[in-house]
């Protein structure tokens, strides 16, 4: 028995896409690939994205904290070193997604760097130890000694105060010099004269801004350095070789910060990138010819060219990767999670593409897509433009709610004025031709003063004919609005929306609202009281109240917990009432920030913050005590939470975890990464499609080959049918040795030698579990002795063969018949039992 995996929390989407330049796979001719692949730093992780169809193909997951610089390998372009804040360089074969070898140099790594004319060594940006905020530039010889986990010992400074952001280092002509700017110095290292020159400029503030330097870029051929500044100019500094005679050039359009720079690969070109969200050619590093591409949507971070020079691309502040053509027109973009300032909206799950839907773009709510991490596209709630201004008040969405269809979408916007706040709910009709939301109704100040939670009555059966929308305020009220009959002949839509009815309590501000499973109730807290409504005819059935503290979540309880109410309190307790009894059934001392229900299970996600740490709870209304806990859930603090549907339940090995089977719980941190909980590993974790599209991208597809899938394909499915699994095909999957053998590429494999002793083992079959072939042998000798029937005896068989190896089911094992009970089975079956069909 294989003893079930530990839950644990990992990143499963979100991360920056702008913490490392990406980089492009070699040239297609000179590995022979058919597509190309784009490799980019996110988080813990490096991604790895199919240039021709933007589909993650893998993630490649080891280090340890966030990873700081990725870079093929000079002298084999199907490997990649990756740097971390955990110290270490891995470097990798990322087409197979392993670690070739892992040197830990023991200090945090900031940059990476790697060249051509350094064989074994490569460059990183370290701390500089015993002094704040300044760094080295080091030299790291990476040994050749065998084994895969290696500490790098061999370090020699390059070049001392030098800047960590990795931008503002670049190597020059073939490696033989290296440039550094920081503040408003710019460093020159002559590796083989071991010189330093050193330049600066003006520091002194003028009314356009500052001289000091953002970023540096080498050409690749000539000695000219480009460096941009944070004015918006770009020097390009020429015979630098000599201290007091060198030259540099202006080029100036950017309004603001130059955020990076990269030269073509021929160098007769540099591009340059900034807040204007412009992409810049400049043409033989000339003012006066210069190209366009703009409206890329939010700043350019950084700017990476492919070593063919066909393609470059730019990553962007809010996790976008556009890929363009060398003609400059746009080819393709990859969103990932845009991290806005504020997730007013909270976590929400679309009921149609099962994507979460939060706050996106100023103005925009994005449909982000778990299994791929990318957005699924973007939806204009405010369709005003939006300016690019501090201190200026602009409408911001804050509410979002689906009906349990997916049919309806409400959003709620506003304004924050000093004196007046404008407000506006809009309510969006899916159209199905066009496969978007539409404009159904707009409705101006709703409420009084800002709406604190809304939510659509869930009755999956009756959605059409019974949908309503609740909204509470800090106006006192709660409101509901119906759908009505347009009788405007010149209407658009057929229905409106129109309040239906008016509620209050005591002239208490109303802070959360929910309906119960079946729709039939509405719970609705006024800061200390929970009050519960008759959906139908909005009368108040009964109010719950747990001073002191507001009731800061609610929510009903599903299925056979349907009769429960959970309530937090931001004073820190967690109270669970019976509506039958309407009496308080349990409460905890608990401070929940967060209160999540499963909507296909009876399970509740609280999670808690205390001492600054974060707490998962999970439990059933019905049952006060936790059926899981896990401490110190996460560094970061958990801002918003979800639970996800699953497409097809997954099968869980421990009794503990089937909270998760049919639902799996995300949840957002303060810093906007998207965690989950999860037993798998990131192999698994991936979608079978993409790690098999990785393998076949290289293959070329022919009549033949597709035919021969779909053979193979209809096969598999046959047998699976039939039921009849070769005890021989068994052992061979189970096999550690043959997958290794068969999945690991040949130049990391050990020696045969070492590999040909336990592949021979794992062919051969133990005396416990016999052959097909001897159970069918001893079938047949038992067979003549008892002289049983040829039909039954192929069933004998047929049972045998598939007894012959236990299986595992939820923790329980099939036990194997002996000899003796086999025979008394067999006489059972032969003894008559027609005279039973005349009763």
């Amino acid at each position: 028995m294989v003893a079930p995996a530990a839950l644990r929390v990992v990143r499963c989407g979100g991360g920056t896409l702008h913490g490392a330049r990406a980089v492009f796979s070699a040239d297609s001719k000179q590995v022979g690939l058919r597509r190309g692949y784009l490799l980019c730093a996110s988080g813990d992780f490096v991604k790895m994205y199919s240039v021709s169809t933007e589909e993650t193909l893998r993630l490649l997951g080891g280090h340890g904290d966030l990873v700081t610089g990725i870079q093929l390998n000079p002298h084999n372009h199907m490997q990649l070193y990756s740097s971390s804040l955990d110290g270490s360089i891995k470097l990798w074969d990322f087409m197979d997604g392993i670690t070739i070898k892992t040197f830990t140099v023991g200090s945090k790594l900031l940059a990476l760097y790697a060249l051509a004319s350094s064989e074994d060594s490569v460059f990183v940006v370290i701390p500089k130890s015993g002094e704040r905020d300044t760094f080295q530039l080091i030299s790291v010889k990476l040994t050749k000694a065998p084994g895969q986990d290696l500490e790098a010992k061999e370090l020699s400074v390059v070049l001392d105060g030098v800047d960590a952001s990795p931008k503002r280092i670049a190597f020059g002509r073939e490696g033989e010099y290296v440039a550094s700017v920081k503040d408003v110095n710019l460093q020159v290292y002559f590796f083989k004269q071991k010189q330093l020159n050193r330049f600066s400029v003006s520091g002194a503030k003028t009314k356009s801004g500052n001289n000091q330097f953002t970023c540096v870029a080498c050409h690749p051929t000539e000695d000219c350095i480009a460096t941009g500044h944070a004015d918006g100019k770009i020097r390009l500094w020429r015979n630098f070789y000599h201290k007091k005679e060198y030259t540099f050039s202006t080029l100036h359009w950017h309004h603001d910060t130059v955020m990076d720079l990269a030269f073509s690969v021929e160098g007769t070109n540099l591009l340059s990138g900034g807040v204007e969200s412009v992409l810049v050619l400049w043409r033989n590093q000339s003012d006066r010819q210069k190209d366009f591409l703009p409206r890329l949507g939010s700043p350019i971070e950084y700017i990476s060219m492919a070593s063919d020079g066909t393609l470059c691309c730019t990553v962007h502040t809010d996790n976008r990767i556009t890929i363009i053509n060398s003609n400059l027109r746009f080819s393709r973009s990859i969103q990932g999670l845009i991290k806005s300032a504020d997730v007013k909206t909270g976590l929400v799950v679309d009921p149609r593409t099962k994507a979460l839907v939060l706050n996106g773009e100023p103005g925009h709510l994005q449909f982000y897509c778990l299994q791929s991490d990318q957005q699924l596209f973007s939806l204009d709630i405010v369709q005003r433009q939006y300016i690019h201004q501090a201190g200026l008040n602009q409408a911001d969405l804050v509410k979002v709610a689906f009906s349990a269809q997916g049919k309806w979408l409400a959003t709620v916007e506003e304004r924050e004025e000093v004196t007046d706040p404008e407000l506006q709910l809009k309510l969006w009709f899916y159209d199905e031709e066009t496969q978007s939301f539409k404009l159904n109704t707009r409705i101006n100040m709703p409420h009084e003063d800002h709406i604190t939670d809304m939510c659509f009555r869930d009755m999956d059966e009756l959605e059409d004919d019974s949908l309503i929308l609740v909204t509470a305020g800090r106006d006192c009220v709660f409101k509901v609005w119906v759908m009505v009959e347009d009788t405007d002949p010149e209407a658009q839509q057929s229905v409106s929306w129109s309040c239906d009815f008016v509620g209050s309590y005591h002239n208490y501000q109303a802070t959360n609202c929910c309906f119960s499973e079946d729709g039939s109730l509405l719970a609705v807290s006024f800061e200390e009281t929970v009050t519960v409504w008759d959906s139908i005819t909005w009368d108040l059935k009964c109010t719950f109240c747990h001073p002191p503290g507001k009731i800061r979540n609610i929510c009903f309880g599903r299925l056979t917990c349907s009769k429960y109410l959970i309530g937090a309190t931001d004073y820190g307790f967690l109270c669970c009432w019976n509506l039958l009894s309407c009496a308080l059934e349990w409460s905890a001392h608990l401070n929940v920030l967060i209160l999540q229900p499963d909507p296909l299970s009876e399970h509740i996600a609280a999670v808690s913050w205390l001492s600054k740490e974060s707490s998962l709870f999970v439990f059933k209304p019905n049952e006060p005590r936790p059926i899981y806990i896990q401490r110190n859930l996460c560094r970061e603090k958990i801002q918003l939470a979800a639970f996800v549907p699953r497409d097809e339940p997954e099968m869980i090995g421990s009794e503990k975890y089937l909270w998760l089977r049919r639902s799996q719980l995300f949840f957002l941190t303060d810093t906007q990464e998207l965690m989950t909980l999860s037993t798998k590993s990131l192999e698994e974790r991936l979608t079978p499609s993409s790690k098999q599209l990785a393998v076949e991208e290289s293959l070329p597809v022919t009549p033949f080959s597709l035919l021969l899938g779909k053979h193979r394909r209809q096969q598999s499915q046959g047998d699976i049918d039939l039921g009849k699994v070769l005890v021989r095909n068994k052992h061979e999957q189970d096999s550690p040795a043959v997958k290794e053998l068969l999945h690991t590429p040949a130049h990391v494999l050990p020696s045969a030698s070492f590999l040909c002793p336990i592949f021979i083992n794992s062919l051969l079959i133990s005396k416990e579990n016999k052959s097909a072939e001897e159970v069918a042998d001893e079938v047949e000798m038992e067979s003549e002795k008892t002289e049983d029937d040829s039909d039954e005896e192929r069933d004998v068989t047929e049972m045998e063969q598939e007894d012959t190896s236990p299986t595992e089911l939820l923790g329980e094992m099939t036990c194997k018949l002996s000899k003796s009970q086999e025979k008394e089975l067999r006489k059972i079956r032969k003894m008559d039992y027609s005279w039973i069909s005349a009763f």
